[in-house]
């Protein structure tokens, strides 16, 4: 189980999608779950960053898990995930400060991912909001962006919920530099976004 987390932890940091200390991974078998401790860095992860706690009840090890172990609770309770990749992609949480849903301009994208939905939240991190709206979200789409903080993917396995993060960034570079080459952002009024 360790190698699995420390192959896609490190793999997302590589790959840019989550800073030194940002995003979690977890994993659900039966009643338990293993969640990267909080503040872990994820491109080095080590046995004492993977923390088991029931599904359920909190035990003596639940103070030390990620800050969002009750969304990844609600998102196994609530759909047939075995895995969840939460991370934060820099061109999808852009695209999400400025849409509703992301739509894939591109071929592979459209065939992985037809629509990614955006969700807005007063309380974006570890908040009873989110563990009440993703997971109905997360029973329709593998990947949902969270407005202005990142994205939740789900599968039965870590590579699957890697496999759509690593999609959803490429769709989402893939339509900044289109928008960008057609010149489209001079023409958008950024001031009416209240987050900026």
């Amino acid at each position: 189980m360790l190698e699995e987390f420390r192959k896609y932890g490190r793999d997302l940091f590589l790959a840019g999608l989550n800073s030194s200390h940002s995003g979690n991974l977890s994993v659900r078998f039966g009643d338990r779950i293993i969640i990267t401790r909080r503040g872990a860095m994820l491109g080095q992860l080590g046995k004492e960053e993977l923390i088991e706690t029931g599904l359920a009840k909190n035990d003596s090890n639940i103070i030390l898990a990620s800050t969002e172990i009750r969304v990844h609770r609600a998102i196994y309770k609530n759909t047939a995930a075995l895995a969840i990749v939460h991370a934060h992609p820099v061109h999808a949480i852009a695209l999400s400060l400025i849409e509703d849903e992301i739509i894939p301009v591109d071929s592979e994208g459209s065939y992985l991912l037809h629509k990614i939905p955006v969700l807005s939240a007063e309380h974006t991190i570890g908040s009873q909001e989110l563990e009440h709206k993703l997971p109905q979200l997360l029973k329709e789409y593998k990947i949902v962006m969270v407005r202005g903080h990142g994205s939740f993917a789900v599968g039965p396995v870590l590579e699957e919920a890697y496999q759509w993060t690593s999609s959803l960034e490429n769709i989402c570079r893939i339509i900044y530099l289109t928008r960008t080459l057609r010149g489209e952002f001079k023409h958008i009024n950024f001031s009416k976004y209240k987050e900026w």
